[in-house]
């Protein structure tokens, strides 16, 4: 006696999941121009590789004798695969099944997806559409009763910031329960023009007299330069991209080992560029972005968080193969001064690259916080110290290279001062506890009120401390490590890279 009758049962209601939410909301999804959830998880990982959990977890529909005539699977996707190689564990919510509100297969569907990703030490990839978990009034009539708000699989969300890698893609109009879960992640993208994230819609919040589009209330243009969101991308497929380079950076879980590939790109080479990329003119700007190209293994620069806390500069590279986490300042906006937005932005990074054990480089051209009422009000100094926090906590391999300006706290807050130093600094390097320029008519007051050409004075004393202040003064002292040549700046990192990732050996 065989199981074939049971077998051909279970293949059914394979067959019946695969349908999701049936042709009219399958029909109705592709005319929004978003995938499936099944679409999407063949498109992220390596063909083949899904290993699905649950897929059988669903309502079923009988006849009168108790045969099965339909069958409507849960509104979450779930399993197992592989992203180049690596195991790991997705998600994917299933709008055309009832919208991707809650139900309690569903809910117990993410705590196991959460909880596999915690216990086998696996990333998570979430790719949310919908409430992702949350609620909806119209399910109040199917359950009978409402519930005190509390928050399913959160322990386990929890655990997951803390000991793996979690990409979250925000793939349609994302609230609630679905919207925190995007946050609680390590990357989050969202999909222009198709994305929204909100705590409640535009319906909800008309309550409060409010007359906003989804766009207006939650779109990827507000979200990613107010950092809830990291990045936007102009489709799903380049979503899918983007959480497959990310995760190439990092390894499986906190603690474990990173990868190293293979790369032709020598680490003796030298950038003739980078001998005259800072102008002899501090008030003019140059292009980070290209001294990061310029030092990185080629084409391995993966920035992150663009459109917030523009004066620094996120990005994985890779140094001789192995994966870093580059922090840069960036001169073009407010001359690279941290305000708020950029300290919770350095802060946020440091921590990711602590967590998960990567060596941090930091190219430095910070001429402090920015000053005035609007930086006040926003909290800028309480954001530095708590990114200077972040920074002295750090265990992590570190190599520091000042480019040009390092004044005042933030500046300070370039490395750990405590620990060993490799650090080096260009020959435009200038630094010190404030800008002298912008303080030279006060501190030389006396002098130039007794001058009888107080302008000639001026520029006598400028000439004067620029000799003070040359960076080979502070060399003298041994209170910079070393001067280099910019186009030293490659070979030297790739040796600090090397030598670090020896010594966690």
């Amino acid at each position: 006696m065989s199981w074939e009758k049971e077998l051909d049962e279970l293949n059914r209601r394979r067959k019946l999941a695969e349908k999701m939410g049936g042709e009219d909301k399958v029909a109705r999804q592709k005319q929004r121009g978003k995938l499936t959830a099944r679409e999407r998880i063949d498109a992220l990982l390596d063909p083949g590789s899904f290993y699905e959990l649950g897929k059988t977890a669903g309502a079923g529909q009988y006849d009168e004798d108790g045969n099965l005539t339909d069958f409507t699977p849960t509104n979450l996707v779930s399993g197992r695969g592989r992203i180049n190689e690596m195991p790991v564990v997705v998600t994917a919510d299933d709008f055309t099944v009832r919208g991707g509100s809650a139900e309690a297969s569903n809910l117990r569907k993410i705590e196991m997806s959460e909880r596999m990703a915690h216990e086998l030490k696996l990333p998570l990839i979430r790719m949310i559409d919908g409430t992702g978990g949350g609620g909806s009034v119209k399910s109040l009539e199917d359950f009978g009763f409402t519930y005190v708000p509390f928050l399913p699989a959160w322990e386990d969300v929890v655990k997951n910031q803390k000991t793996v890698p979690v990409v979250a893609m925000a793939l349609g109009a994302t609230a609630g329960m679905g919207a925190a879960r995007t946050v609680a992640s390590h990357y989050s993208l969202m999909v222009k023009g198709m994305s929204q994230v909100f705590a409640a819609g535009p319906k909800v919040v008309a309550a409060i007299g409010e007359d906003v589009d989804r766009e207006e209330l939650g779109g990827a243009a507000m979200h990613t330069s107010n950092g809830v969101i990291d990045d936007e991308v102009p489709n799903e497929y380049a979503a899918f991209e983007r959480a497959r380079t990310f995760l190439s950076y990092l390894p499986s879980f906190a603690g474990g080992p990173l990868k190293r590939e293979s790369t032709e790109d020598s680490v003796d080479r030298k950038e003739e560029e980078l001998i005259s990329t800072v102008p002899k003119d501090s008030g003019k700007v140059y292009s980070m972005r290209r001294v990061i190209e310029a030092v990185a293994d080629r084409g391995t620069v993966f920035e992150m968080g663009k459109r917030w806390g523009r004066g620094v500069i996120t990005s994985f590279v890779r140094m001789d193969g192995w994966p870093v986490a580059l922090l840069a300042s960036d001169p073009t906006f407010l001359g690279g001064s941290w305000t708020a937005d950029t300290a919770d932005k350095a802060k946020r990074f440091v921590e990711l690259a602590e967590q998960f054990g990567l060596p941090v480089i930091h190219l430095v051209d910070n001429p402090g916080f920015m000053i005035g009422s609007d930086a006040e009000r926003r909290g800028t100094i309480r954001k530095g110290v708590e990114a200077a926090a972040a920074v002295y906590s750090t265990t992590i391999p570190w190599a520091t290279v000042i480019v040009r300006k390092a004044y005042g706290i933030a500046a300070a807050t370039m490395s750990n001062h405590t620990r060993f130093q490799y650090r080096f600094a260009w020959p435009s390097g200038d630094w010190g506890s404030l800008p002298i320029a912008g303080g030279l008519e006060v501190a030389y007051r006396a002098e130039l009120e007794k001058a009888d050409n107080p302008e000639e004075e001026l520029q006598k004393i400028k000439a004067r401390l620029e000799k003070v202040t040359s960076p080979f003064r502070t060399a003298e002292k041994f209170m910079i490590e070393d001067i280099i040549d910019p186009r030293e700046t490659r070979p030297l990192l790739c040796e600090f890279v090397n030598l670090a990732m020896a010594a966690k050996q």
